[in-house]
């Protein structure tokens, strides 16, 4: 059979190629299995220390607010209650933006929310990564060597081989595992995230309306 000129080179590049990706792979997996771990462990710290808004307890909080609705029994209120401190800070920043129009209020809160939205988004962004990338990296892992394995199987080298399948398995199981870990991280965070994200929402609207309401009471009495 004819070989085409040149594709020997081209079959020796792709090979240095291919084989020397596989430290930085295992390098790569390695570090991942850490970050899947420590991140657990955070998940875990997480949820012990996660303050958990029911229904009822958004429903109580915007009545408290409401009543009497004036911007510093608004602050006060929001002060005292069990909101994380970013979404104090928010809220804080919406009461006392008293110094701009209703719309301008309004476009203010939507920033804040969305920009609450990207810090989220961004936090799952690296064990996101991990979830994909682990499992194409313990795929690369059993690919990378099975070839120089193979070839030894042809020669009779049955040790070189079984390395190979040793290695090839191992960064199976560790990118899997990585993956994996990552995925439930990310899975449990983004519930959490998302009732984080839709509490402040639904406070935010009633502050703006108590805000509002606020604003036209001056004009009743007169």
């Amino acid at each position: 059979m004819a070989t085409i000129p040149g594709s020997e080179a081209l079959s020796a590049a792709l090979h240095v190629i291919s084989q020397s990706l596989l430290i930085p792979v295992i390098i790569g997996l390695l570090a991942f299995m850490v970050y899947a771990i420590i991140s657990f462990g955070g998940l875990l710290s997480e949820y012990s220390s996660r303050v958990k808004f029911e229904v009822g307890d958004v429903k109580k909080l915007i009545k408290d607010m409401s009543n009497p609705g004036t911007p510093e029994h608004v602050l006060e209120v929001v002060e005292k209650s069990n909101l994380s401190e970013n979404h104090k800070e928010i809220l804080v920043s919406i009461v006392e933006s008293d110094d701009i129009g209703l719309k301008s209020r309004e476009s203010l809160a939507r920033k804040l929310i969305e920009n609450e939205e990207y810090k989220i988004a961004k936090s799952l962004e690296k064990t996101d990564i991990v979830t994909r990338l682990g499992p194409t990296l313990g795929l690369m892992g059993t690919l990378i060597p099975m070839g120089p394995g193979l070839a030894a199987l042809g020669s009779g080298d049955i040790n070189t081989l079984a390395q190979a399948i040793i290695i090839a398995f191992d960064t199976t199981v560790v990118g899997i595992a990585a993956g994996g870990v990552a995925y439930v991280i990310s899975k449990v965070r983004r519930r959490w995230y998302e009732d984080n994200l839709s509490t402040l929402e639904t406070l935010a609207e009633s502050v703006l309306e108590v805000l509002e309401n606020a604003s036209k009471k001056p004009a009743q009495i007169t």
